[in-house]
């Protein structure tokens, strides 16, 4: 049953850039996305709340397999360009995970004490100096938990890159080595699941330092609320799944 597993590790990491890419590019569209769409949400105007609300909704409300169609197969008809499949998915990515990640940076910046927000005025803090001195440092503590969840969730969705020959970990396993090695079948999948695992593993260990470094810096830890909304946004991600 192992003799083919060096092989079988070999091909499967072939796929292991273009998942890590497509990984942290979808990581830094989405925390952009997340935090624009985010205060969007709270802005006195009601144009760009109103904007920023169809944004969260429509890509929530989606399946992120149909926008993922839509970006690589739609577009280019509409514009006649068409994207490279690894950036096209990492922009599905971004936009998907971006529209929850808004709800995420809007509840935490509205979970700050409404104290800190009267502080900020009494010491004549312009609104901007009021953010991003004092809102956003206590709302990042808020937001690492419910992110750590998210960014896992992207990592499993890189899965559906497959479906447009992005040769990342999920293609290599299904499209080279199970009509090759079709009898090693449980031991590729075991393989592909560990590899995510390793990647997710990663990704709790560096959010978990980023929780303590901003939890030291503003000297409180994230709350229940913040935990309560990692097991919240768990279940939506287990309900919808990467390729729903």
């Amino acid at each position: 049953m192992f003799d083919n597993l060096p092989r079988i590790v070999s091909v499967l990491l072939e796929g292991l850039p273009e998942t890590v890419i497509a990984t942290v590019g979808g990581i830094a569209l989405t925390i952009a996305l997340s935090f624009g769409g985010g205060l969007a949400l709270l802005s006195g105007t009601r144009a760009v709340r109103l904007l920023a609300r169809v944004y969260v909704e429509a890509f929530r409300g989606t399946s992120e397999v149909v926008q993922l169609f839509w970006i690589y197969f739609v577009l280019p008809v509409l514009i006649g360009f068409q994207l490279v499949p690894l950036w096209a998915g990492v922009l599905v990515l971004g936009l998907n995970h971006g529209a929850y990640g808004a709800e995420i940076v809007r509840g935490a910046v509205q979970s700050v004490p409404k104290a800190q927000y009267e502080g900020a005025i009494a010491l004549s803090l312009s609104p901007a100096q009021r953010m991003r001195r004092v809102i956003l440092p206590q709302a990042v503590v808020e937001m690492l938990p419910p992110f750590n969840n998210l960014f896992i969730q992207l990592l499993k969705s890189t899965a559906i890159l497959s479906f447009i020959t992005v040769p990342e970990v999920t293609r290599q396993g299904v499209q080279v080595l199970v009509p090759n090695f079709g009898s090693d079948i449980v031991l590729i999948f075991v393989v592909m699941l560990l590899i995510y695992l390793v990647l997710a593993v990663l990704i709790t260990a560096v959010m978990r330092l980023l929780e303590r470094l901003a939890a030291t810096k503003v000297g409180r830890r994230p709350s229940s609320v913040a935990r309560e909304r990692v097991d919240d946004l768990g279940g939506v991600a287990a309900g919808g799944g990467g390729a729903s």
